[in-house]
């Protein structure tokens, strides 16, 4: 399995403008199955997206325009794509065209009803996960989300990044900066440790959605950590907007760490 180009671009034209239109998938691989070429794409959401399906369905038409006209494709190269949904809330917008909007009974044996693989990390059976480690990643995710510590009761090594992964995308990450040690750590040990970290803060165990307390400062040296670790130096002005924002915008750039790509993504989310 090989990366395959992440930029999809395409020109419309018409009478008044010509603009070029610039769309970024977080992931995509070109596969060979069975002997056929597809293309696997997996559009990650830390929030729910009431436009995800049509998004998707650009994504998709234009990577086939692109391939239309490209001479070297005999035949357009399948393409999948799969939502994965990391966000603390129940999906609950469209996940096929159809739900946007009511169609005639008549005419929907003509309607093109274009639907999304919609990946709920919530709801994912962690059995069928054949990689150790990717599975007790995502039981990480489940249990800091539901504050269900006691189910993670086995003893089991935990990659250490895997585990600051987890808090990232469920707004925990204070809650594990005096636990983080080595490469990796006992699973069970870990989670209990932030469990009597939730409760010596007072705070109720169950669905956590990023409004983490802490001190400010501290919030804020660890959002640059870990933008510097994305994307590189950061300018003075990023580093400035950081330090004087709010608890609430910086808890918002934390959920929302894994969709940023630019110092520009930071910008919009916390101004």
């Amino acid at each position: 399995m090989v990366r395959f180009e992440f930029d999809i671009s395409f020109i419309i034209n018409d009478s008044k403008r010509i603009e070029d239109k610039k769309r970024r998938r977080d992931i995509v691989v070109k596969s060979d199955i069975n002997g056929i070429y597809c293309i696997l794409g997996v559009e990650h959401q830390s929030s729910v997206d009431q436009a995800m399906v049509v998004r998707c369905a650009i994504y998709e038409m234009l990577e086939y325009l692109k391939q239309l006209e490209n001479k070297e494709y005999k035949r357009l190269v399948p393409q999948i794509m799969v939502a994965f949904y990391t966000g603390p809330k129940k999906w609950n917008v469209p996940v096929k065209l159809s739900d946007y909007f009511e169609i005639p009974e008549e005419l929907k044996k003509y309607f093109n009803d274009w639907k999304i693989i919609l990946v709920d990390v919530k709801e994912m059976d962690t059995s069928k996960i054949k990689d150790e480690q990717t599975r007790y990643f995502i039981e990480a995710i489940q249990a800091m989300y539901k504050g269900d510590y006691i189910k993670l009761h086995q003893k089991r090594k935990m990659n250490t990044n895997n585990l600051i992964y987890a808090a990232i995308i469920t707004g925990s990450l204070d809650m594990i900066k005096d636990i983080v040690e080595g490469d990796e750590m006992d699973m069970c040990e870990g989670m209990e440790r932030m469990a009597e970290g939730f409760r010596s803060e007072g705070r109720e165990e169950g669905i956590l959605v990023g409004r983490n307390e802490g001190k400010l400062e501290e919030k804020q040296n660890t959002l640059l950590m870990q933008l510097r670790c994305k994307l590189g130096d950061l300018s003075k002005e990023t580093e400035n907007t950081i330090r004087s924002s709010t608890m609430e915008k910086l808890n918002k750039l934390t959920v929302s760490i894994f969709d940023i790509q630019s110092e520009n993504d930071v910008l919009k989310l916390i101004h």
